[in-house]
């Protein structure tokens, strides 16, 4: 029986921060040697960081990756390590990993599928190398081989599939198999999405048994460049079982999963598979002396995290991915906390909740000590706090009334930030609102009134909310947070320069009807490890509403748009799925049979030409975190003229085909 000890790291990197990138992998490297770990692999791009954007065709930066590269392989001695970078071969640029052993460079396996699609750009930078072809590339007069390469060491075969590779349909896997691979190693950089590692799971597990390999995948960490945050959760496969899993969304910079691999197990099932042939040629095999210890069979003992098993997956996966990507963003933007316009009403509740979140689960992993060493920009935290004051200092909650708020919402403010303990500020913009509005009316010459200026009556009001909080902000060199959610984004129900106003838009990635059941959530459950947060039952138990109008009007979100719901389902159909206005009625009929064809109608027309007409709010919003295929952020996911037909004339279509097809029957039609 031949055994080898392997380990796939999960690392929290930067792009260009070269010196903590570093730090970070030379910490990987240390904690695998004294697991007694034979061979490690590190996340795709892990020297430069993955998202350096245009930033990657900058020779300066090719450079540096390189320097950094000679700077670790001294620290390779007695273990194998893949380490992911840029390299540029025969003028493209390519997205590679270098396989280093013993205090040595051996050769730069190349990526051969690119990510493309939705927040991927990396055909921008990089170029696809060709299946089954190598070249060499010099370092410090030194020649490499470079390209779809094979590794012999020490009698292990090493071949790669960098990330993409192996979410395509002709995954290297197979010839690298049929080669005689014994190991395959997945250095990834696959951002976090609801449900995406149990994808990830199926395709380590498939890799493994379909290819007769043992199968390390390695992941990036946390939010690396801002809107993009990586759950981590390295897999390490064999035979078709799941050997070891590292720890999704941690607050640490390193993870680091290991295992036993059995290789003649593995050699056998290669032996087995009928359809196996040696097509490798002698060039595109890398020999490397290499001595494995003698190893001795060990039990595995890994079992997932207790929540990684809830009924409530998507609830937990979201407050921790969040939560997260709001510590990352904290500490890489060396702001000194959150400020919050804390309105009583769900999105802004969501958003303070996440902040609080982000501390709770930073300190309950890296303890109270290790939280504020991770925060250690911020004067005014110490080690010596009680670990009940991190909240109140990194927390500010505003409640910015006018004549139009009421108590309800003031209370319900008030209440959940005491029993989050944020700092909680109050004040009346009543004043700010009637200067703005005498202003324009001396302007004007007219005074302003709801029956002929509702919307601007509205604005103004949410938009002089903004200057105080950016102040507040600004004065303590805090992150002002926005509080629009991916519904509103969708239709513009949101003020620019009001209730968009941030520096970062948290839940501008999940829709409204998913934050009103996930506070129900947090009130009644909460994230397994900690409690739940009774103070929201006065969020829960309102109806959504702006407060922009005279209380009188009975003012609520849905009755200015339609259903939460229904709208979400409207813009899955439309945006996400490509629906036209037709497509979009027909489904809400079998959706929605409570409505009649009058008010469908009336909806569907109002979300395409809202959502038309306010592409340029989409394009001002603040960055967002993704979460998932039904991102709206056109910087990243999802691309919209600013300026178009806005669907007039497939909504004549659906207005035509529901007079000729659907004829109003007034006596029976429920509206």
């Amino acid at each position: 029986m031949q055994l080898i000890h392997v380990a796939a790291a999960s690392l929290n990197q930067t792009p260009l921060a070269w010196d903590a990138n570093k730090e970070n992998i030379l910490r990987s490297i240390t904690m695998a040697k004294k697991q007694g770990v034979s061979i490690l692999c590190l996340p795709e791009m892990c020297i430069t960081g993955y998202g350096c954007e245009d930033a990657f065709q900058a020779p300066g930066l090719l450079h540096t990756a390189e320097e950094i590269l000679q700077e670790i392989t001294p620290h390779t001695q007695g273990i194998i390590v893949a380490i992911g970078l840029p390299r540029m071969h025969r003028g493209g640029l390519f997205n590679t990993c270098c396989l280093v052993a013993d205090g040595q460079i051996i050769g730069f396996a190349a990526k051969q599928n690119l990510a493309g699609a939705g927040i991927h750009y990396e055909p921008r930078w990089f170029k696809a190398w060709p299946s089954g072809t190598e070249g060499k590339t010099e370092i410090a007069e030194d020649t490499y081989p470079i390209g779809d390469l094979l590794f012999d060491c020490g009698g292990v075969k090493i071949g790669f599939e960098i990330c993409e590779d192996a979410w395509t349909a002709k995954r290297p896997g197979r010839e690298l198999s049929q080669a005689g691979a014994d190991l395959l190693l997945n250095p990834s950089a696959s951002h976090f999405a609801f449900g995406k590692q149990e994808v990830r799971r199926r395709l380590v597990l498939e890799g493994s048994r379909a290819f007769g390999v043992g199968y390390l995948y390695a992941n990036l960490l946390g939010n690396e460049a801002g809107r993009v945050i990586y759950d981590g959760g390295a897999l390490i496969a064999s035979g078709g079982k799941i050997c070891a899993e590292g720890s999704r969304f941690s607050f640490e910079d390193v993870q680091l999963a290991s295992a036993q691999i059995n290789l003649e197990s593995n050699r056998n099932d290669q032996a087995t598979d009928t359809n196996s042939e040696a097509i490798r040629t002698a060039d595109q095999v890398v020999e490397f002396d290499f001595e494995f210890p003698k190893l001795y069979p060990t039990t595995h003992d890994w079992e997932p995290a207790v929540w990684e098993k809830s009924a409530d997956i998507k609830e937990e996966e979201f407050t921790r991915a969040v939560a997260l990507g709001l510590f990352d963003y904290l500490r890489k933007s060396r702001s000194c906390g959150c400020v919050v316009s804390l309105s009583g009403g769900c999105d802004s509740s969501s958003v303070a909740m996440l902040v609080a979140m982000a501390v709770k689960m930073g300190v309950a992993e890296l303890g109270h000590e290790g939280f504020v060493q991770k925060l250690s920009h911020i004067d005014a935290l110490s080690i010596e706090d009680d670990p009940a004051d991190l909240i109140h200092k990194l927390l500010t909650c505003v409640y910015q009334a006018t004549s139009n708020s009421s108590e309800t919402t003031r209370n319900a403010a008030y209440n959940l930030s005491a029993s989050l303990n944020a700092t909680f500020y109050e004040w009346n913009i009543d004043s700010l609102v009637a200067g703005y509005s005498t202003c324009v009316e001396n302007v004007v010459e007219r005074p302003l009134t709801w029956p002929a200026d509702d919307l601007a009556l509205q604005n103004i009001q949410a938009r002089a909310r903004a200057p105080g909080v950016w102040m507040l902000a600004n004065l303590q060199g805090s992150l002002l947070l926005s509080t629009s959610n991916r519904s509103e984004a969708a239709v513009g129900y949101a003020t620019m320069d009001g209730d968009t106003s941030g520096g970062l838009a948290p839940i501008a990635g999940i829709d409204k009807a998913f934050l009103r059941s996930w506070l129900v959530w947090m009130e009644k459950t909460g994230p397994h490890g900690l409690t739940s947060t009774p103070a929201l039952e006065q969020i829960n138990q309102q109806q959504p509403t702006a407060e922009l109008r005279p209380p009188a009007e009975g003012q609520t979100d849905e009755s200015d748009l339609m259903p939460y719901v229904l709208l979400d389902v409207v813009e899955r159909a439309a945006i996400r799925d490509k629906y036209m206005p037709l497509e979009v009625y027909q489904l809400l009929k079998i959706e929605f049979p409570q409505h009649g064809r009058h008010q469908l109608e009336k909806w569907v027309m109002r979300f395409f030409r809202l959502w038309s007409r306010n592409q340029w709010k989409r394009e001002r919003y603040a960055p967002s975190f993704h979460l998932d295929d039904e991102n709206l952020d056109p910087k990243t996911w999802c691309r919209f003229p600013i300026l178009s037909g806005g669907f007039e004339r497939e909504l004549d279509e659906l207005h035509a085909w529901i007079t000729v097809n659907e004829p109003a029957n007034e006596s029976t039609e429920k509206k």
